[in-house]
């Protein structure tokens, strides 16, 4: 879910706390504790134990309300398991997996964090002010097993590049990171995993939570007990956002440009088109990203910095390398099984609306019966996270 660095915001606090409200109900069935040879769980290191009391401290500093729901400490633990960069090769990645302080089965959420840009907002790092240090944590003091996985490109796989809005790859981290999980909780003695599994993610998060649900339907049905799918605002129809940014004045944002160009970018890249930015972009833009990559700071509608080869390309379908590449990156032409909702801000001017209604429509027409779409009134990107975090907990907790 995206939040700024080291910081949480005062605007966001009452829907955390309605949020932790609604996690306060459990279940019953226990888990096994047999211990198989770990086949992805690489090794597991304890970070940090937060007591009951420490936690409700550390909270009461951003409301004497969240202090008050604390109802056990937590155990935070960094795992790193295996899994496949974008060519196939072998590498080691890792995330965060917090642990409520209870003898009481639990319950986990796989959260797919949205993007960050900073090695230090990983969750596996647990740095104070990111969303897994606060939010996390408190979600676990509830009851609940909160799993992150860092993807590639950050924690122990940080030396390589980040996979930015690559379907196969997220959704292989994020998979590969929960069955290195079950490991993990298969060794422990404390904490019994009662087998329930939600999954959720907001922006990049929601994108790679949509490829996690595919994957975990369609390639490894049988290894989780998958009971809800909650995402936000996430750009799963590449090819329909391509086309919108080439044709569309966009809002301008140098940082919102840096995104887009960090998909177009890391597509060039995975798929071996290795062209110079001088093919996609024009003067003097094109020596800007040249120099700087995603990190080039550009205040001009997005379409003004392509060029007008690059653009006619893609009208008329003849650059079939790049085109594929968005294509292979779609992931909401399926039919899911599992319970599904799709928030989305109908203002939002950074990942548009289109997508979630596209991906509803396209779901419905093969026939899904459990996907429901939850459109936020004039929400733009922002300010649609509130109601998208207080709906998913609603639709967890009410999804039995």
């Amino acid at each position: 879910m995206k939040k700024q660095p080291n910081q949480v915001l005062p605007g966001r606090l009452w829907g955390v706390v309605l949020w932790c409200m609604l996690l306060l109900s459990g279940c019953d069935r226990d888990g096994s504790n047999t211990t198989p040879q770990n086949k992805y769980l690489v090794e597991s290191k304890q970070v940090i134990e937060l007591s009951r009391e420490q936690l409700s401290q550390q909270l009461s500093a951003l409301s004497p309300l969240l202090a008050g729901l604390v109802r056990n400490g937590v155990k935070v633990h960094r795992i790193t398991y295996k899994t496949k960069n974008t060519d196939g090769t072998d590498i080691t990645a890792s995330g965060a997996i917090i642990l409520p302080s209870t003898t009481e089965p639990a319950p986990m959420i796989s959260v797919q964090h949205g993007t960050i840009r900073s090695e230090s907002e990983a969750p596996s790092n647990f740095s104070p002010g990111t969303e897994a240090y606060y939010a996390g944590s408190l979600f676990s003091a509830l009851g609940y097993i909160i799993v992150y996985p860092d993807y590639i490109g950050y924690g122990a796989s940080k030396d390589l590049p980040h996979p930015y809005e690559h379907r196969e790859s997220l959704g292989s981290a994020s998979l590969d990171m929960l069955r290195a999980a079950k490991e993990f909780l298969r060794e422990q003695k404390d904490v019994k995993w009662d087998e329930r599994l939600f999954i959720t993610g907001y922006s990049e998060g929601g994108y790679a939570t949509m490829a996690l649900q595919q994957k975990l339907e369609q390639e490894a049905a049988g290894e989780f007990n998958l009971r809800a799918s909650s995402v936000g605002a996430g750009a799963y129809d590449k090819t329909s956002t391509m086309k919108y940014l080439v044709n569309n004045r966009t809002s301008g944002v140098a940082s919102r440009n840096s995104l887009y160009l960090w998909v177009l970018l890391t597509y060039d890249r995975v798929y071996g088109l290795n062209r110079p930015a001088s093919y996609y972009f024009k003067e003097p833009y094109a020596t800007q990203i040249q120099q700087r990559g995603k990190d080039a700071m550009i205040s001009v509608s997005f379409n003004e910095i392509m060029s007008d080869e690059f653009k006619q390309s893609l009208e008329n379908g003849t650059d079939k390398g790049f085109l594929d590449a968005v294509a292979d990156n779609n992931v909401y032409d399926w039919k899911p099984v599992t319970p599904t909702r799709l928030y989305h801000g109908e203002s939002d001017r950074l990942v548009f609306y289109f997508n979630s209604q596209n991906a509803y429509d396209a779901m419905i027409k093969r026939g899904a019966t459990n996907v429901s779409l939850v459109p936020i009134k004039g929400g733009d990107h922002d300010t649609s996270i509130d109601k998208f975090l207080l709906g998913t907990l609603e639709f967890f907790t009410s999804t039995q």
